[in-house]
């Protein structure tokens, strides 16, 4: 029996689409396969470092197996997150934005992907995960080692049609594979050692680029392939890119892999923990202090630190109020693009939403390279 799910996350839809424009003027017939079906346009792009998406026929080209996992019960919600937006960035170390446009994955389908997730057995050899041994034990039992997986397309704009350029395929591994011992009993944990886990993503990588290259439209593109190391449940923050592999067209096996140095953290720091960068640390201590002590109706104020080695790359900062006044929430918005500006730290984009159990009252972002913050008061009618 089958232990997968569907999850719709609308919180999750890649980064590139919030910052998409204007429809481009441009027209395409034909697609990736080279099919005339109909008219195909561009979203636009607002800045040179985010992707333009595919529109065809007028509808966007929405991924034909997002979301498909192995369930985990409440699972983390951060991990999707931070898979997807991490693939992104994976991804344009080989598919630059000027040249390749984002196209949601189109050549794995939802089946497809359940049964690779599924552990292997006599009813589907293609499972990549281990055939179970039986056992219920934590340390004995064969865990469910990949819990996700991902594809991206990135195409290239060519005498106005659009064909395919590369791919990226992501494999999210579980640090903890949470299981039942009976179907309503209670929750167990097998932990996953990083090394192990590692280990294990890149054996499937070998298989999955095997079955990816036996698909015609795949056969000779090159094709990347990331993994992913789940967070826990109860981690605060999404997991981390560990490593990926750039395969040249044709090639039906891995021939090397390059570590990623990626963490996330959150802020404040948990006593006798560290960050890789005392500096932000502090910056993020100073602007909370500020903002508490100039509007003591917060319930909490955190943030999410995403590091490339000791490098800061980005940071998500979570605002809790109690406040209930239209005129509170503006007036604290308006103090929050002063704070943000002059404590946290510069020339990397941060976002900063502002909410109450009602919901989402306000959101403030900053891009790469800019000073000021932008934001937006959203009104209680």
């Amino acid at each position: 029996m089958k232990r997968l799910r569907t999850f719709i996350a609308l919180a999750a839809v890649p980064l590139f689409l919030a910052a998409c424009g204007n429809l481009s003027s441009s027209s395409m017939s034909g697609s990736s396969g080279g099919s005339k079906t109909g008219s195909t346009q561009l979203t636009g792009q607002s800045s040179d470092g985010d992707y333009e998406g595919v529109i065809k026929s007028g509808h966007y080209q929405t991924s034909k197996s997002r979301g498909v996992t192995n369930s985990q019960d409440a699972g983390n919600t951060y991990n999707l997150k931070s898979f997807e937006s991490g693939m992104l960035n994976v991804s344009k170390k080989m598919y630059s934005t000027k040249k390749y446009v984002f196209q949601e994955g189109q050549y794995l389908s939802a089946d497809t992907v359940q049964n690779w997730l599924d552990r292997k057995s006599k009813s589907n050899a293609t499972g990549l995960n281990p055939v179970s041994n039986g056992s219920t034990s934590a340390t004995k039992r064969n865990p469910i080692y990949i819990q996700a997986l991902e594809e991206q397309d990135y195409m290239i704009q060519k005498n106005n049609k659009l064909t395919l350029g590369g791919v990226t395929v992501g494999i999210a591994v579980n640090s903890v594979d949470y299981y039942k011992k009976t179907q309503y009993g209670a929750t167990f944990e097998t932990k996953i050692d990083k090394a192990t886990g590692e280990a294990y993503a890149k054996k499937a990588a070998n298989t999955v680029l095997q079955r990816l290259r036996k698909k015609s439209a795949l056969k000779n593109v090159p094709i990347t392939i990331a993994i992913y190391r789940q967070a826990s449940n109860d981690s605060l923050v999404g997991g981390d890119f560990i490593a990926y592999s750039e395969n040249k067209a044709g090639t039906t096996s891995v021939s090397s892999w390059k570590a990623l140095d990626e963490k996330n953290y959150v802020f404040p720091i948990e006593s006798g923990a560290s960050s890789p960068n005392s500096n932000d640390e502090t910056s993020f201590t100073n602007f909370k202090t500020q903002v508490q002590n100039f509007f003591p109706n917060l319930s909490g104020v955190t943030a999410q630190a995403h590091y490339n080695g000791k490098n800061l790359t980005g940071m998500h900062v979570n605002i809790q109020t109690q406040f209930y006044s239209q005129t509170e929430i503006i007036s604290f918005t308006q103090y929050l693009q002063t704070a943000a500006q002059k404590y946290l730290p510069s020339g990397v984009p941060i976002d900063i939403t502002v909410s109450s159990t009602d919901g989402v009252q306000s959101f403030l972002s900053r891009t790469t390279g800019d000073k000021k913050f932008t934001s937006h008061v959203f009104n209680s009618y």
